[in-house]
């Protein structure tokens, strides 16, 4: 059995979500095989999806949006970047799939699982593969909500859409109306890869998880002065920035773990809306402190769905940039039921049905 993953490298979060996937369908059939086709860092695929039999190739399928930090975007570039990209896609399609067919044995049966770039849907068609989409919004909708600029770019990613089999759809979620079958999932993430106990002797973290907190807010990162978080002296904060790391209470995570190995250690993660942030800290029970985004539509959706589920706080970038981060004020409890969770065993489930599907045509 073989998974083509086509992953979205606009942000960590779709390898996130997809690495745990690939863990429960590893955990059921260890005999599948994998091929990574992202441009996501190496770095960060070696640490996400350890221990599976995986073959990274490094490939741009999607643009996303072109963003300054973790807060901004700009339109201008996306678009440059987007008609670079539809240049590109022939000859990478192309070359993708002949190396694709090569990596197969011999009557292995195989898909293609997307998460969530539409160009996934002419590597699908080109290698004559079921297509399935994992995720919880589509580039159509995001590019739809920037102005008559995306509109031929939204429908191009429509289009796209629409030649899948299945939608796995994620919590959180935008429309996606692709006409497809949908498959709802619960949270949907990676289990820490190192016990709480073990990680506080390694980290010698001595402070208790209702004064800890994590601040984190992806690759691209958020400005930070050291001294907002010497301010809340009775907190201690483990950080990603090694500038960050100069406050007095702070720590710098290691490079070998990742934002939710360090979580269980902590009460409270200060970060921005983001899908797979907000799923891995929902499932480590811990409060979520938001700096809202301006002008990417699934952020307004996170930010409000957020206070449904989880405890939480939402601050303005400004409150952020002063250290207004409310942390001696309770968080807001949620006003819903909470979400089912597993969503990562129940596509492992879908998707190994389908590949037996597939080997039995």
């Amino acid at each position: 059995m073989l998974i083509i993953a086509c992953i979205s490298s606009h942000g960590f979060g779709h390898g996130s979500r997809v690495a745990g996937v690939l863990h429960a369908v590893h955990a059921r059939r260890p005999d599948c095989r994998f091929i990574l086709s992202t441009a996501l860092p190496q770095e960060f695929v070696a640490r996400s999806f350890a221990g599976l039999p995986v073959q990274q190739r490094f490939c741009r399928w999607d643009v996303g949006v072109i963003q300054a930090d973790a807060l901004g975007s700009d339109p201008e570039a996306t678009l440059a970047a987007l008609v670079q990209l539809d240049a590109e896609l022939p000859d990478l399609v192309e070359r993708e799939s002949r190396w694709i067919a090569a990596q197969r044995h011999t009557s292995e049966a195989a898909l293609v699982l997307a998460d969530i770039p539409p160009a996934a849907a002419l590597l699908a068609q080109r290698l004559h593969l079921p297509l399935i989409w994992h995720g919880n919004f589509g580039w159509d909708s995001i590019y739809g909500a920037l102005g008559p600029h995306f509109a031929r770019w939204s429908q191009q990613c429509l289009t796209r859409y629409r030649q899948g089999q299945v939608l796995l759809s994620c919590p959180f979620s935008l429309p996606m109306p692709w006409g497809l079958p949908v498959h709802e999932l619960g949270l949907s993430c990676a289990t820490p890869g190192i016990e709480a106990e073990l990680l506080r002797q390694r980290l010698d973290w001595r402070t208790s998880r209702d004064r800890s907190a994590l601040l984190c807010f992806g690759g691209l990162g958020l400005p930070c002065k050291p001294d907002l978080l010497e301010s809340w002296a009775d907190w201690r904060f483990l950080v990603f920035d090694a500038q960050l790391a100069q406050a007095d209470n702070a720590l710098l995570v290691p490079d070998d773990l990742r934002p939710l190995d360090v979580m269980p250690l902590c009460d409270l993660v200060i970060t921005k809306p983001g899908y797979s942030t907000f799923c891995e800290a929902l499932r480590q029970q811990c409060g979520l402190v938001v700096v809202r985004r301006e002008g990417f539509a699934e952020a307004a959706v996170l930010e409000q769905l957020l206070p449904r589920y989880g405890r939480h706080r939402l601050i303005s970038r400004s409150e952020f940039d002063c250290g207004n981060w409310g942390l001696d004020q309770a968080l807001n409890s949620p006003d819903g039921p909470s979400l089912p969770v597993r969503g990562e065993e129940q596509a492992a489930e879908f998707l190994l049905n389908q590949l037996q599907t597939v080997g039995c045509a």
